[in-house]
């Protein structure tokens, strides 16, 4: 099954998060500025916000 795990270093945080909005199930959450949360329950593996980010800070993974 894959997930998304999201790598804080490369997020910029310094903005809204364009791929919470690309999510299908949404899945995918953020608190002001701060680099998004995955509700690892509610993903469903599809990559779309993983594609989506220009920094590379959403990766989908094998788990």
């Amino acid at each position: 099954m894959k997930k998304i795990r999201v790598i804080k270093e490369r997020c910029p945080q310094n903005h809204r998060c364009p791929a919470v909005k690309v999510c299908p199930v949404n899945a995918l959450s953020q608190k002001w500025f701060g680099a998004p949360t995955v509700d690892l329950d509610a993903c469903i593996g599809c990559g779309k916000c993983a594609n989506f980010c220009p920094m590379g800070a959403l990766v989908l993974e094998k788990k």
